[in-house]
């Protein structure tokens, strides 16, 4: 089975910053896309930051200038470097992978289980 294990979370005054990562593991045979979502209380999940495979990257408006995703694919982690961190990027952040498993079969998005970010004022 894939998985997906974000880590570093953590507390954080407004300004400063966090890096996150994100190691997928288990059965695969290629890793497509690579993304970071986030969700805050009472908020939808957003689409935070993309990489694909090639490395091509996408950002959401609010993160754009701040934040910067990155992969590894000899490792298979994906990170999330967030810069100038303000109170509305509290949130819970998801790593995700689009995950080919076999040749013969199409990519499937996996999810982590989410590591929480506060940012206080």
């Amino acid at each position: 089975q894939v998985q997906l294990v974000e880590s570093g979370g953590g507390l954080v005054q407004a300004g400063g910053s966090l890096r996150l990562s994100c190691v997928v593991s288990g059965s695969i045979y290629r890793i497509n896309a690579m993304n970071w979502y986030r969700q805050a209380p009472g908020k939808q999940r957003e689409l935070v930051a993309a990489v694909s495979s090639g490395g091509s990257t996408n950002y959401a408006d609010s993160v754009k200038g701040r934040f910067t995703i990155s992969r590894n694919n000899m490792k298979n982690t994906v990170n999330l470097q967030m810069n100038s961190l303000k109170p509305e990027d509290t949130a819970v952040y998801y790593c995700s992978a689009d995950v080919r498993v076999r040749i013969t079969t199409g990519s499937v998005a996996y999810w982590g289980q989410g590591t929480q970010v506060t940012v206080s004022s």
